[in-house]
């Protein structure tokens, strides 16, 4: 799995995460979901981010709750 699917730079959205090459934040992709918008939706709406790109974040995201650390990234993230 490459790793380089999210770019962190300061001259982007102040550094916000997004998907590289583009300046949609990955939140984004999440905020979609979440409202019930499908994958192919999201991508109607953004069609500088590719459906490879949607999937390396959805494996990266399934690892880390996969990983024995979750513990410590749910409370970091409360």
């Amino acid at each position: 799995m490459k790793t380089d699917v999210i770019n962190i730079d300061p001259e982007i959205l102040g550094g916000t995460p997004v998907f590289s090459g583009t300046r949609v934040p990955i939140e984004t992709l999440f905020d979609h979901l979440e409202s019930g918008i499908t994958i192919d939706g999201f991508l109607d709406d953004f069609p500088s981010v590719t459906k490879e790109q949607v999937i390396q974040i959805l494996e990266l995201v399934g690892k880390l709750f996969a990983s024995d650390k979750i513990k410590q990234l749910y409370e970091i993230a409360s």
